[in-house]
């Protein structure tokens, strides 16, 4: 399932953003089980998304809601050193809030922060995988999600307001997340969480 979102979040600043996928070992057993794809990635239009008709399809809206509302906090946090960095557990958990909470910490302690918006253009899911047999041991539901972002009017300034932002850095590209909701019984809607983030080496937004 691929979804265009014609949306505009204050920037990532993603020339960081290998640190969405760094890793954890203290939250490594907080991490869901491998997913397994239920449906085969196609194309949809977010003016054809109506409201869910099944499980899969709920899923899929709340974790595609939680990863843009993801976008927005991550942004606001790196852009105002006066945000508060508890923000992060209401849209993330285990590898992916450990990794942005030590990033946004040492970008402050280095009075560096963004300015600029980025864009998600593309949305892709991958699987869905509604397993909620033993949420200990990380079989939980998980959605996967590819994001393709755009950060070409997206910029990091140091202490003095100079950019430190590379010549080369990549402007666009692609990156896969897990979203998992621990409390699935309980809230299927609104438990979704970010878990984890990895670059993608495919070409900008293409079409696949």
């Amino acid at each position: 399932m691929k979804i265009r979102l014609g949306l505009t979040f204050l920037a990532t600043g993603t020339f960081l953003l290998a640190v969405v996928s760094a890793c954890s070992d203290d939250d490594a057993g907080r991490s869901p089980a491998d997913p397994t794809s239920s449906a085969t990635p196609s194309a949809m239009s977010p003016s054809t998304s109506a409201s869910p008709t099944s499980p899969s399809d709920a899923a899929v809206t709340a974790a595609t809601s939680l990863m843009e509302t993801y976008y927005a906090v991550v942004d606001e946090l790196r852009t105002d050193p006066a945000s508060d960095l508890k923000k992060l557990e209401s849209v993330a958990t285990s590898t992916q809030l450990t990794a942005q909470q030590t990033f946004i910490s040492r970008q402050r302690e280095q009075s560096r922060r963004q300015t600029g918006t980025t864009t998600i253009d593309t949305l892709t899911v991958q699987s869905v995988n509604l397993d909620n047999s033993d949420p200990d041991a990380g079989k939980v539901p998980t959605v996967v999600l590819d994001v393709c972002w755009d950060v070409s009017k997206v910029d990091v300034l140091d202490e003095s307001g100079k950019s430190i932002v590379p010549q080369d850095r990549p402007d666009t590209g692609w990156t896969r997340y897990t979203v998992a909701n621990y409390e699935y019984a309980a809230d299927p809607t609104g438990g979704w969480r970010v878990v984890t983030g990895e670059d993608l080496e495919q070409a900008p937004c293409a079409d696949s």
